[in-house]
């Protein structure tokens, strides 16, 4: 098998896998109809093994994909759910290399649109969330601070574009603190942990010669 045909395999694989883990939900978004599901753990992972950009395009057609199978209208909300996710793929993927710094500018201009808005700036320490991205890639050689870093782009992105799109109130914003640390400390974990079960998953298949080897950017 050629490299090229080993990356649309593990693409298609990963591809597969991210649609599956996409049907189980995990948790409803505050202020929509939107649910979390276990492809907030797998799919930050994705880069790692595909590479940032098969990695994103992989995440990409599993979300795309979902919305076209379901008919699901293509609301502002269900949109802006797109985006967060790939961030949080590169962060993972890249933080380690020198080229990957440039993923630090997506929370710091996260701060700066949400502080942007009237209602942002009412509730500035909201945004301190979006500063451990940061801090993470200073500890990114631990596989749960690069996972951390990675799930905390991806809030940034959404609380950024979703404060513009739908408003919400301070109040919600506040309310929102003590959900979104329970709820990305176990993201967090999960990505952790998703990361070394498909690592080991796929190193013991390729010993099996059931699937070809991979090469995975190590934590």
């Amino acid at each position: 098998m050629t490299t090229t045909q080993k990356k649309l395999f593990f693409l298609i694989l990963f591809t597969i896998v991210g649609f599956i883990s996409l049907q189980i939900p995990f948790n409803k978004l505050a202020g929509s109809n939107v649910s979390f599901t276990l492809f907030d753990f797998f799919g930050p992972i994705a880069g790692a093994f595909l590479g940032p950009l098969f990695g994103i395009l992989s995440v990409l057609a599993v979300e795309v994909g979902n919305m076209l199978m379901k008919h699901s209208p293509w609301t502002t909300g269900a949109i802006i759910r797109l985006f967060p996710t790939l961030f949080a793929v590169y962060y993972f993927a890249s933080i380690k290399k020198a080229s990957g710094k440039w993923i630090l500018a997506i929370p710091i201009l996260a701060i700066i649109i949400f502080l942007a808005h009237p209602i942002g700036r009412q509730v500035p320490y909201y945004t301190l969330f979006w500063f451990i991205p940061l801090i993470a890639y200073r500890f990114r050689s631990n596989l749960y601070m690069r996972g951390l870093g990675a799930t905390f782009t991806a809030h940034a992105v959404g609380g950024a574009a979703w404060i513009w799109a739908f408003n919400l109130k301070a109040a919600v914003w506040q309310g929102l603190i003590p959900v979104v640390i329970s709820e990305r400390l176990l993201f967090a974990t999960g990505i952790a942990v998703s990361f070394v079960v498909v690592k080991y998953t796929l190193s013991y298949l390729a010993s099996k010669h059931v699937l070809p080897e991979l090469k995975v950017s190590q934590s």
